[in-house]
């Protein structure tokens, strides 16, 4: 790894091998905005990637050189590069791209890996993140605590229209409901009904039940009274009833 006797990560590779794997890298990273890669690799990426938006953002002959000896297809990734990203980061002093740690890429070496994205763009997982963790405060009706507020300041710093933008993410985010507050309040309301379906179950048939009672009660006195009436008469006991007390 960088630091000691070296300056940079070697890559397991000799130094043509090594720039092809970057520049490589550096391409894919201008076109898609975000790649999953090692650790070690995002990394020395990183590096390269800050210098080819600061020739951007320099923006003269000498830079655009400088870039086209860099990415492998410079006709489609030039105007890229000289406009969107340009005008994205002009007012930003540093710090184009972020490494995110991430689990291992691969299962079977279980390598360090990492996420290496360009900051402000539409894969800014730092930036959807923190608005997640917002709805979610707001969802449960707490305040943000001071990281969050931190985190929120920093993507919001020198995005175009950050605020804007970051309150549009919020509401996204709470319509998703990722963090479960109103599928949570669901259940519990379904509980709720069930638990009083049951309560009210329990009474009706405890009415019918004491309603069954009191008919088997009436029907055993009724014959009672014939058994004694028959008694009383010198007659024979009518045959027994098949309700037993």
């Amino acid at each position: 790894m960088a630091g000691g006797l070296v300056k940079y990560r070697h890559l397991s590779r000799d130094s043509s091998h090594r720039q092809a794997l970057l520049r490589n890298l550096v391409t894919s990273l201008v076109k898609h905005e975000a790649i999953h890669t090692t650790w070690p690799k995002a990394k020395e990426a990183q590096r390269l990637a800050e210098k080819l938006i600061t020739f951007a953002k320099r923006n003269n002959e000498t830079s655009r050189r400088k870039a086209t000896a860099i990415l492998y297809t410079p006709h489609d990734l030039l105007p890229k590069l000289f406009g969107e990203l340009r005008k994205r980061y002009l007012d930003r002093p540093g710090g184009y791209t972020r490494v995110l740690r991430t689990e291992p890429k691969s299962t079977y070496d279980q390598g360090a890996s990492a996420v290496l994205q360009l900051v402000d763009g539409p894969k800014d997982l730092r930036f959807a993140m923190t608005a997640a963790t917002v709805a979610r405060d707001r969802a449960l009706g707490r305040d943000s605590n001071a990281l969050t507020r931190l985190n929120q300041a920093k993507v919001v710093r020198y995005r175009k229209d950050g605020d804007k933008a970051f309150n549009a993410m919020v509401r996204k985010m709470a319509e998703l409901d990722l963090a479960g507050v109103k599928s949570g309040n669901r259940r519990k309301e379904r509980e709720g009904e069930g638990e009083e379906g049951e309560m009210k179950k329990d009474e009706e048939e405890g009415e019918d039940g004491g309603k069954v009672e009191w008919e088997v009660e009436n029907e055993r006195g009724r014959e009672q009274e014939k058994v004694e009436r028959s008694i009383r008469r010198g007659g024979k006991a009518p045959r027994r009833s098949l309700i037993t007390p």
